[in-house]
């Protein structure tokens, strides 16, 4: 699906954070089939990916403790987003920051230490093609406090919280329109994992895609396997040791 404008409250942006831009450039080049630019003189080495010449997600240096993919949600204003997210207890991480006349952007966490970043456009409103092969195409929460969450979220991002879709799983709503999830970490993950909001990119094939991944120096998480009215599913591994997902319908 193409794109060119974002309701608030919707994923518009995904972005990995990384030790080695180049390296993750060639792995997700050769699995999502992307060309990713070189970076603009004023961008500091961040890069733009697209697929079939649309914008489908960004790589630049590492700014946190580790690599991670990060999900950024519409806003029609950064400042007043802030605001509300820090009322209800979560915080400020990075920014705001005026991206040249692109946009104005801030990472932020909610109140269990889960990021993400919000965006307010100016020219440029966010991925172009979503929900098609080599773009992302669902943003999920994972966490140990849904019931936390389930207060946070709607409170900052006007989300609705419909648990029954899917028995132990929340998905998100504005304004009726189905924008991500959430789930309970399961107890068998390391206590390290922390609360994250995990990036899922469709696939032709999830299966021949996993095999890909261990050929480009990935590592599987959790291998291939079927969700009744959804999809096939499985998580891995970048080089960095960066975690996401992959989907086909």
């Amino acid at each position: 699906m193409e794109r060119d404008s974002y309701a608030p409250g919707t994923p518009s942006w995904v972005d990995l954070g990384s030790p080695h831009v180049e390296a993750s450039a060639a792995f997700y080049s050769s699995l999502l089939g992307w060309e990713v630019a070189e970076a603009h003189p004023q961008a500091g080495g961040y890069r733009i990916a697209h697929k079939g010449g649309r914008s489908v997600a960004g790589i630049g240096p590492q700014q946190g403790q580790v690599a991670a993919w990060t999900t950024y949600f519409a806003t029609a204003d950064v400042d007043a987003q802030l605001a509300a997210i820090t009322e209800r207890g979560g915080n400020v991480l990075m920014g705001p920051i005026d991206v040249m006349d692109q946009g104005r952007m801030v990472i932020a966490s909610d109140t269990e230490g889960a990021a993400f970043g919000l965006w307010q456009s100016g020219t440029f409103a966010g991925a172009q093609l979503v929900n098609e092969p080599g773009s992302f195409g669902w943003n999920e929460l994972w966490t140990r406090d849904v019931d936390q969450a389930k207060a946070f979220y709607p409170a900052v991002f006007g989300f609705e919280a419909d648990d029954d879709a899917m028995a132990g799983y929340t998905v998100w709503k504005v304004d009726g329109q189905i924008v991500g999830g959430a789930m309970t970490i399961p107890p068998d993950m390391p206590a390290q994992v922390p609360a994250h909001w995990a990036v899922y990119f469709v696939v032709e094939s999830v299966d021949a895609s996993v095999a890909q991944v261990t050929e480009l120096g990935g590592a599987v998480v959790a291998p291939p396997f079927d969700v009744e009215g959804v999809g096939r599913i499985a998580m891995v591994n970048g080089p960095a040791s960066e975690s996401f997902g992959l989907f086909s319908a």
